[in-house]
């Protein structure tokens, strides 16, 4: 039987599955965190820079999250890079800036790496960041696009960072 699954995981402010600010940053314990899933290493880019990362794939062979490291053997950041997943309020990527109802006021633009990006709190978090890209877009890239191109802007990764446990 065909079937089209839904999203196997929530990125919320608690984490992701079993994954949480107590996860240490290795393969085996995001795998053990999140059933069904196999674990990789491979670079990735972040907004600064490009590092190593793990990824987690879901039983059809999507890379779903990757993982960054921070100090102390833990997580820096979890960012969600597939419709696979949703994020706090049901956001998922591929959707808009306008689907999602993000407010302008929540966002700062990216840099580097991520120039032109509309970074964004996620609604009703204090962990969870929305990651849009505006195709095409010509700059400037010092500040947010103007508001209707804003509003085309398409989710590309909804990023998490451990709170304060």
């Amino acid at each position: 039987s065909i079937r089209t699954p839904g999203p196997q995981v929530q990125i919320t402010e608690a984490g992701a599955g079993g994954v949480t600010v107590e996860t240490p940053y290795s393969e085996k314990a995001i795998a053990a965190a999140l059933p069904g899933f196999t674990t990789e290493g491979f670079q990735a880019a972040t907004e600064d820079k490009t590092e190593w990362a793990i990824g987690a794939y879901n039983a059809e062979g999507f890379q779903v999250l990757h993982f960054y490291k921070g100090s102390n053997g833990k997580l820096r950041e979890m960012h969600g890079v597939t419709h696979h997943l949703q994020g706090p309020n049901g956001e998922r990527i591929g959707m808009t800036f306008a689907d999602i109802g993000t407010s302008r006021g929540d966002c700062r633009v990216g840099r580097n790496l991520w120039r032109g990006m509309a970074i964004c709190k996620a609604r009703g978090t204090s962990n969870v960041t929305l990651v849009y890209a505006i195709p095409q877009y010509p700059g400037p890239f010092d500040q947010l696009a103007p508001s209707d191109q804003l509003r085309e802007a398409v989710l590309q990764r909804i990023i998490w960072t451990p709170g304060r446990a």
